[in-house]
């Protein structure tokens, strides 16, 4: 069997080191050939917070992954017109990449668990194995339950317990004015000072769609 190819699909709003340890740990443990970072254009589900001009989160991801050459960063999302589902993508990457390569779809547990909600999943699972990457504290039997055992059986659990950050706390603190040194890769803080992301907007919790 061909090498899999990982694809990180999500908001990143901004990108944080959560995600680029997790896509180093999914492309060495599933011995992927590469991931895919697929910022959205439009989120399906309804976000609790403004969210960045796709454009501006596209050159934050761009920035934190150009270090590594096992990372792209694709314009596919942002390119469609209309809501960003990941069903969609998948099929168009499918295109691009041919039959032969498995596809691993990356993302948090949390947004795992609520797949029921997703555009067509008992398809989506039939294109991809899902990768769910848990955060500490992650109840994997709160997964199990509100998805059932067929659609458990398409998944693989991806476990990070040493690692707690958040698109959401970053905006907290670039709204505040605090360091994001550490949380996110140094290029990614540089353009979040010059453009002034997060300064001014209310920030409220839950708007990350389950990632890390």
């Amino acid at each position: 069997m061909r090498q899999g190819l990982g694809i990180m699909g999500g908001t990143f709003d901004p990108i944080h080191l959560g995600h680029l340890v997790a896509a180093e740990e999914a492309r060495v443990r599933f011995n992927l050939s590469g991931v895919v970072f697929v910022p959205n254009r439009l989120p399906p589900h309804k976000k609790g917070y403004e969210v960045t001009p796709a454009e501006q989160r596209y050159d934050m991801v761009r920035l934190a992954t150009a270090s590594n050459p096992a990372f792209e960063t694709s314009r596919i999302e942002l390119d469609r017109p209309g809501p960003s589902y990941t069903i969609d993508t998948l099929d168009a990457l499918r295109r691009e990449v041919g039959a032969d390569v498995p596809l691993f779809f990356i993302t948090g547990a949390d947004a795992v668990r609520e797949l029921l909600t997703w555009r067509s999943p008992e398809e989506l699972v039939q294109r991809c194995r899902l990768i769910a990457v848990t955060r500490p504290g992650s109840d994997l039997g709160r997964l199990a339950e509100a998805l059932g055992p067929e659609l458990m059986g398409a998944i693989e659990i991806l476990d990070m317990p040493g690692l707690d950050v958040s698109s959401t706390e970053l905006r907290r603190r670039a709204a505040a004015g605090a360091s994001l040194r550490y949380l996110t890769p140094q290029p990614v803080v540089r353009y979040i000072e010059v453009y002034g992301l997060y300064r001014g907007r209310p920030q409220k919790r839950g708007g990350d769609g389950g990632w890390p």
